[in-house]
C-alpha cells in the first residue's frame, strides 16, 4: 500500500502486541516472507510488522551529508525528513488500526538503514527499542556523534559479519572497530541485559533477512 507517499508493507498477526518498523530497499522486499517467518518461528509476541522503500536510499537514510565511498553516489541529509515521516505519517496509521501496539515500538534495518535506525533511537521517544544489524558504523562522523549523544530507547540490538571489515576500503575497515566502540558506549547507558552485540559468519551480503529478523527476535524478547 501507499502511505503518504510511500510504497509500504504492512503485516499482522492477531491481536498484536508490538510494532516493527523498518526501511527497506527494493530488493529487500523478495525476501520479506522468509524475514517474518523466522521471527514468528522465534518470538511468542505477536507482531504488525510495517517496512517501508526508502527510494533514494542514500538520501533518505543519511543524518547528514558525506562523500562518495563506492562509485559517484554520495550522500545526503534525509534522515531527519523521514525520521519525521515515520513519527507523523507510518506510526498514526498503524497505531488507529492497532491500538494495542502502540507503546511497543521497535525500529530496525540493514546497513544503511541500520544505521538510521541507531540515529533515530538517539534522536526520537518514538521507540522502545532499536536494531542496528550490520549498520554503516563506518559512517564519517559517526563516532563523534554517539559520543555526545543518549539513547533514548531501552534495548539496543547490534550484529555484524566477522568478515565484513575484511575489505579493501580504508573507510569500510573501521566496521568492525566503530561497533565495538558503539557497544561499549551503550553498554555505559543501558543495563547489560538490554545491550547486545552478535557476530554472524559471513560478509555483509550473506543473509541479511536472517540477521535482521535475529535483531527482531531479541528485541522482542526483550518485552516479556
Amino acid at each position: 500500500m501507499e502511505i503518504s507517499g510511500k510504497k509500504c508493507y504492512i503485516y499482522s498477526d492477531p491481536h498484536p502486541e508490538a510494532i516493527l518498523i523498518q526501511p527497506l530497499e527494493e530488493e529487500e522486499t523478495g525476501t520479506l516472507h522468509l524475514q517474518l517467518a523466522y521471527i514468528k518461528s522465534r518470538s511468542p509476541i505477536p507482531f504488525v510488522f510495517a517496512g517501508f522503500v526508502a527510494e533514494d536510499w542514500n538520501e533518505a537514510l543519511s543524518p547528514w551529508k558525506a562523500p562518495p565511498v563506492f562509485g559517484k553516489a554520495g550522500f545526503g541529509n534525509g534522515a531527519a525528513e523521514t525520521l519525521a515521516w515515520i513519527e507523523k505519517e507510518l506510526i498514526p496509521y498503524v497505531v488507529s488500526i492497532f491500538p494495542e501496539a502502540a507503546g511497543k515500538r521497535i525500529i530496525g534495518g540493514y546497513s544503511l538503514a541500520g544505521l538510521f535506525s541507531l540515529w533515530a533511537a538517539y534522536e526520537s521517544h518514538a521507540f522502545a527499542c532499536a536494531a542496528g544489524v550490520s549498520p554503516s558504523v563506518w559512517f564519517p562522523g559517526w563516532l563523534a556523534y554517539i559520543q555526545s549523544r543518549k539513547m533514548c530507547v531501552a534495548a539496543v540490538y547490534l550484529s555484524l559479519g566477522d568478515a565484513e571489515c575484511k575489505t579493501r576500503n580504508a573507510l569500510m575497515r573501521t566496521v568492525k572497530e566503530n561497533i565495538e566502540t558503539q557497544y561499549s558506549l551503550l553498554c555505559k547507558q543501558l543495563p547489560p541485559e538490554n545491550c547486545m552485540l552478535e557476530w554472524n559468519q559471513g560478509g555483509h551480503f550473506n543473509e541479511p533477512e536472517i540477521r535482521t529478523a535475529k535483531g527482531f527476535v531479541r528485541l522482542l524478547n526483550t518485552m516479556r
